[in-house]
């Protein structure tokens, strides 16, 4: 995909949106806020939170009808699932671990063991002990690259020459987790996948968000139209037509929506358009299965594929111990199924075969695909997050800086550790929250 593009939209039917699990009581607006948050995700309620307890007056503008952003938890057969963000990434430096401990949430680190299939089987020993070599070989090769500081070049070019049978999956595996082909991503981005320290959290991680959210003076469904940052302060302006005047604004739209909207008076200057047209769409989409019969066993493992003509790029199995399973798709697989006409039932219709040839059909006899996610058709996030290209790695600082000390940048795409995820998207709403505080505490004019 090239830079600044957007997925197109899919031509067959996609799955109506679910009602979130949970729905927290919010607070109104205050009459004159100090700061204006546009956007309810984890950015926004950071930013919310840090600043209401710094005694700030914040007013939330969210364009839809709920918080939490591309963390969403729904209700599936009495089962709470995330539609959305799950993993908890990089537990010592994700602040939303530190937080869910403090809160006494049930957090429980993700299983280091995962099941390993070869040929439509479970793999021998020798075949898994083969399958942990190549990603350890292909991990250390690509973060002693960037480690030494070499220039900003494609991920891809990083990997082993010949890392045996399994480098196809290798290269398969970190795509998804990237977001686009390792060839399309910054090899300075790859060492920030932490990934040895994962949790999950019980009942949800987008639950979990929304109770953050609990209090906080957010108004839903009210898209902002128009940021006028003339004067000494800032004017949001929604499309309804609601005007709020504030000192300043903290923006936590995704930077694949700021390509289009809201306006900006004056335009932003060119480092900064430069900085969000030059991300690119990361894709990562889930197919909820409902799989009471299979073969995998023990609760919340990834299970690998090794052979065949197509494999799943992720599956992570019984989720919470439940027969519920993800079917993780990445690019590829996504933008063939659209540039095929699209849809949700196209993407079950895949999500079969695929898992057909894996293990053969007689093992799908119960196998039921409740939701398939869409994050790159949804207008609220054209995407699942924001991916470095190769040449691209300047622009989270560039974002991090804001503008005339009256707007700031939040989101998972100026996280340089922890990019792509909730946590990164959290850390940075604190980050610009605590950086706008000091700003108005020194009182300096605008810039």
């Amino acid at each position: 995909m090239r830079t600044g593009t957007t997925p197109r939209p899919a031509a067959g039917r996609l799955d109506a949106p679910r009602p979130p699990d949970f729905r927290p009581a919010l607070a109104p607006l205050p009459e004159a806020p100090d700061v204006v948050v546009i956007g309810a995700g984890a950015a926004g309620i950071a930013a919310a939170r840090t600043l209401t307890d710094d005694g700030l007056a914040v007013a939330v503008l969210e364009a839809r009808d709920r918080v939490g952003g591309r963390a969403v938890t729904v209700s599936l057969r009495g089962h709470p699932i995330d539609l959305g963000a799950h993993w908890l990434h990089a537990g010592p430096i994700n602040p939303l671990v530190a937080l869910g401990r403090e809160r006494g949430e049930r957090l429980f680190r993700a299983p280091q063991d995962g099941h390993a299939w070869v040929g439509g089987r479970p793999a021998p020993a020798r075949e898994a002990r083969a399958s942990d070599r190549a990603f350890a070989l292909a991990d250390h090769a690509m973060t002693g690259g960037a480690g030494r500081g070499g220039g900003d070049r494609a991920a891809a070019t990083a990997l082993p020459v010949a890392p045996g049978p399994w480098g196809k999956r290798v290269a398969q595996v970190h795509g998804l987790v990237s977001g686009r082909p390792l060839e399309e991503v910054s090899l300075h981005d790859f060492p920030s996948m932490e990934y040895g320290d994962n949790s999950f959290i019980a009942g949800g991680y987008g639950n979990y968000l929304a109770r953050l959210a609990t209090g906080l003076p957010i108004r839903l469904s009210a898209p902002v139209r128009q940021i006028d940052w003339r004067g000494e302060g800032v004017i949001v302006e929604t499309v309804a037509g609601q005007r709020i005047a504030a000192a300043a604004a903290v923006v936590t739209v995704p930077v694949m929506v700021l390509r289009e909207g809201p306006t900006f008076s004056p335009p932003l200057p060119n480092a900064i358009r430069a900085a969000i047209d030059g991300f690119t769409t990361g894709i990562y989409e889930h197919a909820v299965l409902h799989w009471p019969s299979s073969p995998f066993t023990g609760r919340d493992r990834l299970a690998g594929f090794h052979g065949g003509r197509r494999a799943p790029p992720g599956l992570l199995t019984r989720i919470e111990g439940t027969p519920f399973h993800f079917y993780e798709l990445d690019s590829r697989e996504a933008e063939a199924i659209d540039a095929a006409g699209g849809g949700s039932d196209a993407v079950r219709r895949h999500v079969r075969a695929v898992l057909a040839e894996q293990v053969g059909r007689d093992r799908l006899r119960d196998l039921a695909i409740p939701l398939v996610s869409a994050w790159r058709h949804d207008p609220f996030a054209r995407g699942s997050w924001a991916v470095v290209p190769p040449g691209h790695a300047p622009a989270r600082a560039t974002l991090r800086d804001g503008v005339g000390g009256r707007i700031w940048f939040a989101g998972e795409a100026l996280s340089r550790e922890q990019w792509g995820t909730v946590g990164g998207a959290y850390e940075q709403g604190v980050r610009a929250a605590r950086d706008l505080c000091r700003t108005i505490r020194a009182g300096r004019p605008a810039r």
